[in-house]
C-alpha cells in the first residue's frame, strides 16, 4: 500500500509548479502523508483485513528525510529504501522505464530483471556494526551501471531538455497567475479537486481570453509560442563564473525587461552511485571502488536562460557581442 500511495500527493503536472504553489517547507511528500492519514483513507485502512496502520504506510511511502520526527527500525529503513531509495528504489526504476517508453526514447532502458535478481540486503561497509542497506551481488554490477547511466541520460536528454523546461516555466507562470499568491489549498478535500483536467481546461479558456490573468503563458502553451534558449551552460564559462547563467539573466532582464526572460538552474544534490557490493569472495566493497563507470557518471548540472521569441534574434546578437564581458564583470565584482 505504501508503494501504491507513494505519488498520491503530487500536484497537477507533477513537479512543474510545486515550489511556487505550496507553502514554504511543504512538499508533495507532506501532502502524501496528509492524504494517507486523512479521515477518508483511515476508514479504508481500518476496514481492510488485517487492518493497516496509517503511520506505518506513511513511513514507507515517502523519503524518511520528510519525517524527521519518526524513528525507523533497521528493517523499516530497508523497506523504505526498496520504495524510495536513491539507488534502487522501485519508484525510480519504474519512472525510467515508463517515461522511456512513452517518450519514445531508449535512454531509460536497463535490465531490470537481472538487477532485481541480484539485489541483496548488505552491510553498508565492511564494519561488523554497519547498518544494513540495499546492495547487489557482483554479478549485477553491469545492470546497476546501466540503471544509473539510464537515469543520467534520461535527466540530461529528456527531463531537462530545454523545450520541456521552457514549458514548465510557462506552466508555472500560468498557475501562479491563475491561482494567486495563496497557491493550491493543502486541505485534502480541496487539494483533490484540482487535477490535470481542470488545469488544461483553464489553460484553454485563458488562451482565448485576453483579460484572464494567465492569458500570456496560456497562449504560449496552446500556440507553441514558448520562450527559446538564449544561453545554456558551457564548461568554459563555468570555469570563469559558476553562475554564468544568473549573470546573463540579470543583464538580459535589464536590457529586454524581466517579463521577457526566464532562468532555469538545477544542480543534482547527491549521487545515487554509492552502494555496497558483495564480491565473489564474499567481501563487501563500495560500488565506487569496484566500478570505473560509476566513478565517472557526472551529476546533472543545467543552467538555461530563456528569451521571448519576439526579441530572440536581437538578444542572440547582443549576447554574442557581450557574453564574455557580462560573465567576467560579474566575476570581478564578486
Amino acid at each position: 500500500m505504501a508503494a501504491l500511495c507513494h505519488d498520491i500527493g503530487h500536484l497537477p503536472f507533477s513537479h512543474a509548479a510545486e515550489h511556487e504553489l505550496l507553502p514554504d517547507g511543504y512538499s508533495h511528500e507532506n501532502m502524501t502523508v496528509d492524504l494517507i492519514k486523512s479521515d477518508e483513507m483511515r476508514g479504508i485502512w481500518t476496514e481492510m483485513r488485517p487492518p493497516l496502520i496509517p503511520d506505518d504506510i506513511a513511513k514507507l511511502a515517502v523519503d524518511p528525510k520528510e519525517l524527521p520526527n519518526q524513528e525507523f527500525s533497521k528493517w523499516e529503513r530497508i523497506l523504505s529504501e526498496i520504495i524510495v531509495g536513491d539507488s534502487f528504489g522501485v519508484d525510480r526504476m519504474d519512472y525510467l522505464l515508463r517515461d522511456s517508453l512513452h517518450a519514445g526514447v531508449v535512454y531509460g532502458k536497463f535490465d531490470q530483471y537481472r538487477l532485481i535478481d541480484t539485489l541483496r540486503i548488505l552491510p553498508e561497509n565492511d564494519d561488523e556494526n554497519a547498518e544494513p542497506v540495499l546492495g547487489i551481488d557482483a554479478g549485477g554490477m553491469e545492470s546497476a551501471e546501466a540503471l544509473l547511466l539510464a537515469r543520467y541520460f534520461m535527466y540530461s536528454q529528456v527531463y531537462f531538455h530545454p523545450v520541456r523546461r521552457a514549458y514548465d516555466k510557462h506552466l508555472q507562470d500560468f498557475m501562479v497567475s491563475w491561482l494567486g499568491e495563496n497557491g493550491i489549498p493543502i486541505d485534502p478535500p480541496e487539494f483533490l479537486k484540482l487535477t490535470d483536467n481542470e488545469v488544461l481546461s483553464e489553460i484553454s479558456i485563458a488562451a482565448s481570453d485576453e483579460s484572464h490573468p494567465g492569458h500570456d503563458p496560456a497562449k504560449r502553451i496552446v500556440s507553441r509560442g514558448h520562450f527559446r534558449v538564449l544561453y545554456e551552460r558551457n564548461p568554459m564559462d563555468a570555469e570563469k563564473n559558476p553562475e554564468a547563467g544568473e549573470s546573463i539573466l540579470n543583464a538580459a532582464s535589464e536590457k529586454y525587461g524581466p517579463e521577457n526572460v526566464r532562468h532555469d538552474r538545477y544542480i543534482q544534490k547527491q549521487s545515487a552511485n554509492i552502494f555496497p557490493i558483495r564480491s565473489r569472495d564474499e567481501r563487501i566493497i563500495s560500488s565506487i571502488a569496484a566500478s570505473e563507470v560509476l566513478k565517472k557518471v557526472p551529476l546533472v548540472n543545467i543552467d538555461y536562460v530563456f528569451i521571448n521569441p519576439e526579441v530572440q534574434e536581437d538578444a542572440r546578437n547582443w549576447l554574442e557581442a557581450s557574453r564574455d564581458d557580462i560573465i567576467k564583470s560579474t566575476e570581478e565584482d564578486e
